[in-house]
């Protein structure tokens, strides 16, 4: 199958390059030359414009537009709304926000053009270990590119099966249709609202771990401990196993004293909007908000809990400590 890539940064250029190792077609276009001249190299197709990516690609065309959530993709969202054709097909396969996703598919569909929103979790590891896919959009359509779809999953590799699960088969390989447009981000932005809770408690859990050594407890009541050891003991056999554990095991065999970070941790809006969609259901949420408030902290004071979440966020997303992923929501405060 053929699909057309625009955005060829860290998730954009991989999953394209998953996509031509499952045997699919891709067409690519970025401001970058250089990310263009390198896929080029793999056997993409370039394209010099966005009007050139169009031509390259055969009807009804299908483009995956992967980048940075707000401005950036409603440029272009509405760019190939002026190009593309009657029946061609939008993906949306960033962060954005779900409500913005409502918005762009009926502006689309008044063009007969589809509009798809897929929720993508997998960071740098998906070229290995595949991508997680929450998709919002018109049931024909997504069935209809369902090849590429399954070509970025993860599909069921090592993990078991889920004894008695008998709900839709694409789950247990690791992407679904999770509803109408707006639902694929929804879904996303409460997984990524759980995901800093999660790296929260590590934090805080670590954090505890190393402060047992402070000079001012009593001399018997403190312990050196060896968090490199704890964090891969933990991972094998224990309850709170999990990836981002073993993210964090990887950091802390590296560097146990996490030297590499300052612990200034940012965020890029999704736990914002889940916080706020709580607000409107009157869910309460306490954990996700407490995560949420700690990273606003860890802007103006630092503690070896929060140089843990940089680093877990460095070992999956790539993510370089200090460059604040703003969505239009999250400006960094002033210090």
């Amino acid at each position: 199958m053929q699909l057309g890539m625009v955005g060829l940064g860290r998730m954009g250029g991989n999953i394209s390059r998953r996509l031509m190792k499952a045997g699919h077609a891709v067409v690519v276009y970025d401001r970058n030359r250089k990310a263009i001249d390198d896929l080029a190299k793999e056997n993409a197709t370039p394209a010099a414009s966005l009007e050139d990516f169009a031509k390259k690609l055969d009807a009804p065309r299908a483009v995956w537009v992967m980048l940075p959530a707000g401005h950036a993709t409603e440029e272009t969202v509405l760019a190939l709304s002026e190009i593309l054709s009657e029946g061609d097909t939008v993906i949306d396969g960033g962060n954005s926000f779900w409500k913005d996703d409502i918005r762009r598919a009926k502006l689309l569909k008044a063009k007969g053009i589809h509009y798809i929103d897929c929720g993508t979790s997998g960071g740098i590891w998906g070229p290995e270990r595949g991508y997680c896919m929450m998709i919002g959009g018109e049931k024909a359509v997504v069935d209809r590119l369902d090849p590429i779809f399954k070509a970025l999953a993860p599909g069921l590799g090592t993990i078991d099966r889920t004894p008695g699960f008998n709900g839709d088969p694409r789950a247990e390989q690791g992407y679904i249709h999770a509803g109408p447009n707006g639902a694929g981000h929804f879904v996303k932005m409460v997984h990524n609202g759980i995901e800093y809770g999660l790296m929260q408690a590590y934090a805080e859990g670590f954090d505890i771990l190393q402060g047992r050594a402070h000079k001012d407890l009593p001399e018997d009541e403190r312990f050196d401990l060896n968090l490199p050891n704890i964090a891969e003991v933990w991972r094998r056999g224990s309850v709170i196993a999990s990836w981002l554990l073993d993210l964090s095991s990887i950091a802390l065999a590296k560097d146990p004293q996490l030297s590499a970070f300052k612990g200034d941790v940012d965020d890029s809006g999704e736990g914002r909007w889940t916080i706020n969609a709580a607000i409107e259901e009157a869910v309460s949420a306490n954990v996700l908000s407490a995560a949420l408030y700690a990273r606003f902290r860890s802007r103006v004071e630092h503690n070896f809990g929060e140089k843990l979440l940089s680093a877990m966020r460095a070992q999956f997303g790539g993510h370089v400590e200090g460059a604040l992923e703003s969505h239009g929501l999250a400006d960094k405060p002033k210090t």
